[in-house]
């Protein structure tokens, strides 16, 4: 114990180690919030497209892009037009509802798109809709009208004949100063209002007012910006960080402790038993790892479950078994291993309680070190395709990425944020790990 102490109170004055476990504890930190802030059900629903998507833009950028810049990029606008506001008008089996949806608008940028949801009754009969547009200069440009039924979107940025009218597509033509359409937008702020008119049918329901939600989608969202699916991609950099960290260490953990146990227990029995262990190892150290793991992931299953036990079968017989056995065997002869023969412990007693211990100090190094490699593996893997598909990583969000041509189309945010994180779990391991080789190796203290 003392040694362990002394070991630890010597890391103190390494910068590098005081560093790299204050990224692991952030990393860690973050896990634990992204557990409980972000529940595993509620994750994969969001990252499956839930209903809040529909509110956030497509491709926005981090709001901290405005800041980097000087920009004034919008953010998203959602109005909300409730029963109450409404000016209502019965006759006999019919209503006429007037909702104004009114809005500020006063940035220097267009919005990316337009889009008003509205919801009836499901049970109800269609409603005619008319809608209105009511520029801060007293302009009303008519956006035509269309029968509804239950929930529907009335998509205004698609809407051709009105880009036609206006020479603009309408989420900047709408916004636009009067001027020539062959010059270019300049932003008109001021006060905006859409006005919906409605005539419904078969109002004998307490429920049959019409709602309304005009959403004028920004430029700009959240800390991580969204992708081509509206996604936040915040949700994928904060459980990427468990599931990452959770793979490597399940990793790094199952392939050190079965090596070293089987090291131990061929240098231990030695003759057949210790013969067929590096045969085993020679073969299985020409067996190239990515492949066969991109193989069971196109022929079987891409779950990260499988891809876990398959790369710790294969490290099992590793490299490392012989770097092992050449610090056990001179383990075998030492004399309180002869002791300890000589009052009657047992094999598997001597291998786990007298050999295995006494080169656990030399090995933390290589098993911190060996963390991060596994998390590059899985994040290479689903850059590849291979990923689990219903957990939301960071492998998967450069695999979007790429898709999706995102460094040719400038939106750098996407892939910047999932690779940052990858470099600080690298650094923070590799920087803890050299620490621990100096600290540990005696072959290093004086450098």
């Amino acid at each position: 114990m003392s040694r362990w102490s002394s070991g630890l109170a010597t890391l103190k004055r390494y910068p590098s180690a005081v560093l790299g476990l204050s990224l692991i504890l952030f990393l860690v930190g973050l896990s634990v919030y992204t557990l409980v802030a972000i529940p595993y059900s509620q994750a994969l629903d969001l990252w499956r497209g839930g209903e809040p998507w529909r509110m956030h833009p497509v491709n926005a950028q981090p709001v901290w892009t405005n800041w980097l810049d000087g920009a004034d990029r919008p953010r998203t606008q959602v109005i909300r037009g409730e029963p109450a506001d409404a000016e209502r008008r019965d006759y006999d089996g019919v209503r006429q509802l007037r909702i104004p949806l009114v809005f500020e608008y006063h940035h220097a940028a267009f919005p990316s798109e337009l889009n008003l949801f509205l919801a009836t009754p499901a049970d109800g009969r269609e409603a005619f809709v008319r809608l209105t547009w009511q520029t801060p200069d007293g302009r009303e440009i008519p956006l035509g009208g269309q029968r509804i039924s239950g929930d529907a979107r009335i998509s205004l940025s698609q809407d051709w004949a009105l880009e036609r009218r206006l020479g603009r597509v309408p989420h900047v033509g709408l916004f636009a100063e009067p001027d020539d359409p062959a010059q270019p937008a300049r932003v008109q702020p001021g006060r905006f209002q859409l006005l919906l008119e409605a005539i419904q049918f078969d109002t004998a329901a307490a429920d049959s007012d019409l709602t309304a939600e005009l959403v004028v989608y920004g430029r700009v969202h959240g800390l991580a910006g969204t992708d081509h699916r509206r996604r936040d991609l915040m949700v994928a950099l904060l459980w990427g960080t468990p599931v990452a960290l959770a793979f490597g260490l399940l990793a790094a953990v199952g392939t050190t402790l079965t090596t070293l146990v089987i090291a131990a227990t061929g240098v231990w029995f030695g003759g057949w038993l210790d013969a067929a262990i590096q045969r085993l190892t020679e073969v299985n150290i020409i067996l190239p790892m990515l492949p066969i793991l991109v193989m069971i992931g196109t022929l079987y299953s891409t779950s990260i479950w499988v891809m876990l036990g398959v790369v710790i079968a294969l490290g099992i017989f590793s490299a490392g078994i012989k770097m092992y056995r050449a610090m056990l065997l001179p383990l075998r002869e030492a004399p309180y291993i002869e002791a300890a023969r000589a009052y009657g412990a047992g094999s598997m007693r001597i291998i786990l309680r007298y050999m295995i211990p006494r080169i656990l100090p030399v090995l933390i190094p290589t098993f911190v070190t060996l963390i991060p490699s596994f998390v590059f593996l899985e994040a290479s893997l689903a850059l590849l395709g291979l990923g689990d598909p219903l957990l939301p990583t960071w492998g998967k969000v450069l695999n979007d990425a790429q898709a999706q041509s995102a460094l040719y189309n400038g939106y750098y945010y996407w892939v910047l944020g999932p690779a940052g994180l990858l470099m600080l779990t690298g650094l923070g391991f590799a920087m803890l790990g050299f620490a621990l080789d100096r600290v540990f190796n005696p072959r290093l203290r004086s450098l």
